[in-house]
């Protein structure tokens, strides 16, 4: 399965420069936030696959305008031919944002999803906005990475955990692919494809 995944930054080669045949060969789109709902239901109205999108720590747009044509997948657990993908949004609680959450909450947050999990028997692939703790994050607090992404990682072994977040012009080290134990992990910043 190839996947389109997006992040943070709208992709002018998908939008300003835009012709359907470049998403030709996708199976799904899944966005790791902070996107405008414009641009994904864009995306939408051309793709013949769903685009999934969880909420980024800027997403609050989405309570009035949400992406049409879209499935959230925050706090839920989807399966898209056979494979199952939970999403989990938000990043650490800095200023008490809408879609910010402290170490605990997004514990119990994961931890709310373990009956979908138990019936999907099993987990693909982990969407999340935020890294996971240490791997990939920084040491700032709105962009450190939560604990409970290493703990579904440990438990579950997805194929892959795809989040956005962290930009690639910050001037961190910026890691576009690494692992975790099995697990591939991708920043999705912008875009990226990857096969599943």
């Amino acid at each position: 399965m190839k996947i389109l995944l997006l992040a943070d930054e709208e992709s002018k080669y998908y939008w300003d420069f835009f012709e359907k045949s470049k998403l030709d060969g996708i199976d799904l789109i899944i966005s790791c936030g902070d996107l405008a709902p414009q641009y994904l239901s864009f995306l939408a109205t051309f793709a013949k696959v769903p685009v999934l999108y969880i909420h980024g720590n800027h997403d609050y747009c989405y309570d009035e305008t949400p992406p049409e044509g879209c499935i959230c997948i925050d706090d839920d657990v989807y399966i898209h031919d056979g494979i199952r993908i939970m999403g989990l949004g938000g990043c650490m609680s800095y200023n008490y944002g809408p879609y910010q959450f402290t170490q605990d909450e997004m514990k119990k947050r994961a931890k709310k999803l373990k009956r979908k999990l138990k019936k999907a028997k099993g987990l693909d692939i982990l969407i999340a906005h935020s890294p996971a703790y240490k791997l990939n994050d920084s040491e700032d607090l709105p962009h450190t990475g939560f604990e409970a992404f290493i703990d579904i990682m440990d438990e579950y072994k997805p194929k892959l955990f795809a989040h956005g977040h962290v930009h690639i012009n910050y001037g961190r080290d910026f890691k576009r692919e690494s692992y975790y134990n099995e697990t591939k992990v991708i920043n999705a910043f912008e875009k990226y494809i990857v096969e599943v």
